[in-house]
């Protein structure tokens, strides 16, 4: 890996952080790339973790996006070599696929404190993160690959349209729009706030401090994982009412010691 670029992770108690530096004009590259997927690897293996915040380590920007000049090379290889595409032949995942994938079926919850400007791969990151959290500031944040004969790769097409519904995602992604930090937060798809990081710490301790089954359990179901997603509901609920946390909290309930509301302690 490149030691000029990236993706640092540190720990903080039951809340990590993956920092992105280096790459070409706030780029991701190959080598950031490889990073964030041992990173996420890290975090999924560390069983004291709860929350992942991602952050860019530089100012005005968390992933500017996919660095174009990469992909070009890419393509001239493809080219030369006369290779053909189609959805009959599916295309293997590449390091920043899987960790999408991690992050997504895994029990961590993730964050994206976004100070800075996220398009293309980077916006396809934060999107695959389980919260958002958006500074002011003069960032752009979307999926404007159609500008450069392309669509969003790394499963913006499907993380869009379920987070924003199928009307704004293809306003979006066919006119190549891209989003403002308030426009970002009026769509729904990012909490604004005048610190990004420092509110995604908030956050991250909070849910830290969360019964660790049940963030699991409710990930999983509202990210559409179990084929039969009623049935899964089910169980799962029945699930966590014999589990120690929910017993002791659901007690402390019954004897007029916590409200609903309240966090556990």
């Amino acid at each position: 890996m490149n030691g000029s670029v990236r993706a640092d992770l540190s720990r903080d108690g039951a809340v990590a952080t993956i920092r992105f530096s280096g790459g070409p004009g706030g780029c991701m590259d190959d080598a950031m790339e490889a990073a964030l997927l041992d990173a996420v690897k890290a975090v999924e293996e560390d069983g004291a973790l709860r929350a992942c915040i991602l952050a860019g380590a530089g100012p005005g920007v968390f992933i500017r996006h996919y660095d174009v000049a990469t992909l070009h090379a890419r393509a001239a290889v493809m080219r030369a070599r006369g290779m053909a595409f189609s959805e009959a032949r599916p295309v293997k995942e590449s390091p920043i696929h899987e960790a999408m994938r991690r992050m997504e079926e895994g029990r961590v919850v993730w964050l994206a404190a976004l100070n800075g400007t996220a398009m293309g791969g980077g916006f396809e990151l934060a999107l695959a993160c389980d919260l958002r959290i958006v500074s002011p500031g003069p960032h752009r944040f979307g999926l404007p690959e159609i500008n450069l004969g392309l669509l969003p790769g790394a499963g913006g097409t499907i993380r869009l349209p379920r987070l924003a519904g199928e009307a704004k995602a293809l306003e979006m992604t066919l006119l190549g729009r891209t989003l403002s930090p308030e426009e970002l937060a009026a769509a729904g798809l990012a909490i604004l706030a005048g610190d990004a990081e420092a509110e995604a710490r908030i956050l991250a301790r909070r849910l830290a401090g969360k019964p660790p089954r049940a963030l699991a359990h409710i990930k999983r179901l509202v990210r559409g994982l179990p084929e039969d997603r009623p049935g899964a509901e089910r169980a799962l609920f029945c699930d966590l009412m014999v589990s120690d946390d929910a017993f002791r909290l659901m007690g402390e309930w019954a004897e007029g010691r916590r409200g609903i509301e309240d966090e556990p302690a």
